[in-house]
C-alpha cells in the first residue's frame, strides 16, 4: 500500500539496446508488457519516468496479437523501429519461447509482423516516398546548421533526408545546436558508402523541446532510406550503418509494398517497476 491508501502496481520491464550485438551500442527502449490495459497517462508517465527516447508498452490479449503502443518522455508516437525490435526480442526471450513470429497490432502503423531466426529479428515495415524537392528550398540555417557541404538532393515528406555525395560528410558531421533550434522537421542525412561491407550510411537528428538531438539507431529511418537507395543502386538487398557515437547496424530486403528491416538485440536491464 502507499502512503494514501491505494494499492500499488508492480510493472515488469526490460531494457534493450536495438540494431546492434553489443551491450551499450545500439538505441536503448524501455519494455513493459501488460497484462491489462492502464491509463494513457500513466503510460505517458512512465515513459517520462524511464527518460529514454521511447518506451514500448506491450498490451497482452488472449486470442489476439499483442497491441503495441511507443512513448517518448512527452508524447506517443506513431511509428517507433527500435522499440519494435526491442518489444520482438522480449516478447521471444521472455514471454513465448517457443515461437518464432509474432504480429503487433498498433494505432496508426497497421500489423508489424516481427520474424525471429538463431541471431537476429527481421520486421516488416511500410515504406516511404518522400518527394524531391530543391536544395534551395531547405532553409539556409539548416543547411549551414548541419555541414559546410551542401548536400546535393534533399527528398521531403513527414522528415527531410538530405543526400550527400561523400561519405565523410555525413561521419564527421557536428550539427549546430543552437542554429537548427528554430527546426522542428527530423532530418535524415545519408550518403553511399565506401565500405565494402555497407551500402549507404545515415544519421538520423531530431530538433525542438521534445527530442534528442541525435537518434543512435533508427529502424524507421530505413522506410525512407532503403527503397531511394535501392532505387539509386538497382539492388533490393541492402546494408547499412548508422554513424552515431553508439552506431546502429541494418539489412534491408525491399519487397512490394514493405521493407524487411532485420537486426540483433541485446538485454541489458530486466527490473521492477512500481507505480500508483
Amino acid at each position: 500500500m502507499n502512503r494514501k491508501g491505494s494499492t500499488v502496481k508492480r510493472f515488469r520491464f526490460w531494457q534493450v539496446d536495438a540494431f546492434t550485438s553489443e551491450a551499450f551500442k545500439g538505441n536503448p527502449a524501455a519494455v513493459f508488457f501488460l497484462e491489462e490495459q492502464i491509463d494513457d497517462a500513466l503510460m505517458q508517465n512512465i515513459a517520462m519516468e524511464m527518460n529514454l527516447s521511447e518506451t514500448a508498452f506491450v498490451l497482452l490479449r488472449e486470442g489476439k496479437n499483442p497491441f503495441l503502443r511507443w512513448f517518448k518522455p512527452t508524447h506517443e508516437v506513431d511509428l517507433c523501429g527500435h522499440a519494435t525490435l526491442a518489444s520482438a526480442h522480449i516478447y521471444f526471450s521472455e514471454i513465448e519461447k517457443t515461437v518464432e513470429e509474432v504480429t503487433f497490432e498498433t494505432k496508426q502503423a497497421g500489423c508489424l509482423k516481427v520474424l525471429k531466426s538463431a541471431n537476429t529479428l527481421t520486421m516488416n515495415f511500410p515504406l516511404f516516398f518522400p518527394d524531391e524537392v530543391a536544395v534551395t528550398s531547405v532553409p539556409e540555417f539548416v543547411l549551414n546548421g548541419l555541414s559546410s557541404t551542401k548536400p546535393v538532393l534533399a527528398l521531403d515528406l513527414s522528415v527531410l533526408m538530405l543526400v550527400y555525395d561523400n561519405e565523410k560528410t555525413v561521419l564527421e558531421m557536428e550539427p549546430n545546436l543552437q542554429a537548427l533550434a528554430g527546426y522542428t522537421k527530423s532530418i535524415i542525412v545519408t550518403s553511399k558508402s565506401s565500405s565494402s561491407k555497407y551500402d549507404y550510411v545515415s544519421r538520423f537528428f531530431s530538433m525542438g523541446p521534445n527530442n534528442v538531438l541525435e537518434d543512435p539507431a533508427t529502424g524507421s529511418a530505413h522506410c525512407f532510406l532503403a527503397p531511394f537507395w535501392s532505387k539509386q543502386l538497382s539492388k533490393t538487398e541492402l546494408s547499412a550503418y548508422q554513424a552515431s557515437k553508439r552506431q546502429g547496424f541494418f539489412s534491408l530486403h525491399l519487397q512490394k509494398e514493405h521493407v524487411a528491416i532485420t537486426g540483433q538485440a541485446v538485454t541489458t536491464v530486466t527490473a521492477g517497476f512500481l507505480a500508483g
